[in-house]
């Protein structure tokens, strides 16, 4: 597998204490309280633009966007927990290795810029952010996007995410996918594994140096055969 995009947040940096925060202190005014996790819940945290488009409306969605990108970049250094422990090795090798690495994420690209001058993630050759698509995953389309980007093709793409919208965004994109466990609570892991392999997962990795693993083993699944046909 030549390319490897990456979702971001719960996958790259675990952000989940930043972003209630931010969505509290920025929809306050709105509800006249703080919201509760069930708020939150109902509202769909998967996207900011589109989170708040659902709270407060259209018309007035852009003007609660800047607001919470203000409490986002005054937060950050508070509440986002950082890049999760291994996460930066393995960038490391995979660029080593001359991979192709994109991310694909449901953030706004400005939310984005924060967290990379905060986070030391290095470079990525692709960057697709919300304000890039329509429509959120599973759709595909900003995984198509990353990859015409890139120039390759989708049976020598993985993408590693931590939901089943990134499975189902891969799957209808024609790339494998790697769900990871590592952002999850205990109790949630069998749960989410259990899930992503039934839905056709190609592995869910406890750690992210067991990416590095996959990659080698699908590598040498692919070589064997040649070599045995080439005799």
């Amino acid at each position: 597998m030549r390319c490897v995009l990456f979702d971001l947040d719960g996958t790259l940096v675990d952000t989940w204490w930043l972003y209630v925060e931010a969505y509290r202190r920025t929809l306050a005014p709105h509800f006249g309280r703080p919201l509760t996790m069930e708020d939150l819940r109902v509202l769909r945290p998967t996207s900011e633009i589109r989170l708040l488009h659902n709270a407060v409306g259209a018309e007035a969605a852009p003007a609660y966007h800047r607001a919470f990108i203000e409490h986002y970049g005054r937060l950050h250094a508070e509440r986002c927990e950082g890049v999760y422990p291994g996460v930066p090795e393995l960038l490391a090798t995979l660029r080593g290795e001359e991979r192709r690495l994109g991310l694909v994420t449901g953030k706004s690209r400005p939310a984005w810029e924060i967290t990379a001058a905060h986070c030391a993630l290095g470079p990525f050759e692709a960057v697709v952010t919300d304000e890039d698509v329509q429509r959120p995953k599973p759709d595909p389309a900003g995984l198509q996007l990353a990859l015409a980007q890139l120039g390759v093709a989708p049976r020598d793409s993985l993408y590693v995410g931590d939901s089943l919208d990134d499975l189902g965004a891969a799957h209808a994109t024609g790339m494998a996918f790697a769900g990871v466990l590592w952002c999850k609570a205990p109790g949630e892991r069998e749960a989410f594994a259990a899930a992503a392999r039934e839905r056709g997962a190609l592995a869910c990795l406890e750690t992210p140096q067991a990416l590095l693993t996959l990659l080698e083993s699908a590598e040498a699944e692919v070589v064997a055969p040649r070599r045995a046909g080439a005799c």
